[in-house]
């Protein structure tokens, strides 16, 4: 079911299904929460599932003013309390997984558990920085189709493009039309974050990581490094994925994250 809440007089638009413990799916950037399709059909017997367009996403107005990870997180929180959500199980991809933690580091009680899928609690580097700042000139002087033509083939692992090629294609025809001034704001705001290991280190929650063995964008020797911090880690390899295990090794992902829960609620 399609809901939207007011967030600062702004439209943010998620989606509903099932009934039973929350959980919440927080897509990317570039993305809109059609990307855990796969996940929702297979989730959606057992559990509340809230899946949101982030701001400045799909149907979600962006927000104005200095970018921020902690702003997108503050959106979120606003559809738990618009939706009645108390505490809740969220999941985070990428970007998502950065919201996450800002998540998590503000408002702990308010999760039982979290994950980080193709994410990490590192800042950036200063190279890391370099590069999202060359990627916000391509952005403005190119525009969002180019952007996305040039990196989404980068996500993938090599045999899901040789192999799964409507994969890529169907990624690039759903987003080349994003609002290019949404991507210079995820970019920025990706820049501004602070390092969260420490969030990492407080949680007395399980986390999870899901890491793709050939993930170029977060190395998997990254995720592997932060893995032991927590209290109660699950960690899952997906050794044919690269950055878009959701949808490179869909039925095993979902898998993954019903396992979790399941543990979450049951331990």
């Amino acid at each position: 079911m399609d809901k939207t809440i007011l967030y600062k007089s702004l439209t943010i638009h998620y989606r509903e299904e099932g009934e039973g413990f929350p959980v919440l799916l927080i897509h990317g950037m570039a993305e809109d929460s059609a990307l855990w399709d796969t996940q929702t059909d297979h989730l959606a017997n057992d559990y509340r599932l809230i899946v949101p367009d982030l701001p400045g996403s799909g149907q979600s107005s962006l927000i104005p003013g200095l970018p921020s990870v902690d702003e997108l997180a503050d959106a979120v929180r606003a559809i738990c309390d618009q939706a009645g959500v108390g505490q809740c199980i969220m999941i985070g991809h990428s970007l998502g997984g950065y919201i996450t933690l800002a998540f998590a580091e503000k408002y702990p009680g308010r999760l039982r558990a979290f994950g980080l899928f193709h994410s990490t609690a590192y800042a950036d580097s200063d190279e890391k920085k370099l590069n999202r700042r060359k990627m916000i000139d391509f952005i403005r002087k190119n525009g969002s189709p180019a952007f996305v033509r040039q990196s989404f083939p980068n996500l993938l692992a090599d045999g899901t493009r040789k192999d799964r090629p409507a994969i890529l294609n169907g990624l690039i025809d759903r987003y080349s039309g994003f609002q290019p001034e949404s991507l210079v704001y995820y970019q920025e705001a990706m820049i501004r974050r602070p390092d969260r290991v420490t969030v990492l280190q407080n949680f007395t929650g399980p986390v999870l990581f899901v890491i793709g063995e050939q993930d170029k964008t977060v190395p998997p020797e990254h995720s592997l490094q932060q893995c032991h911090i927590p209290v109660i880690s699950h960690v899952h390899i997906l050794e044919k994925a690269a950055h878009m295990g959701m949808l490179e090794d869909g039925v095993r992902s979902s898998r993954v994250l019903q396992s979790f829960i399941n543990f979450t609620l049951h331990s």
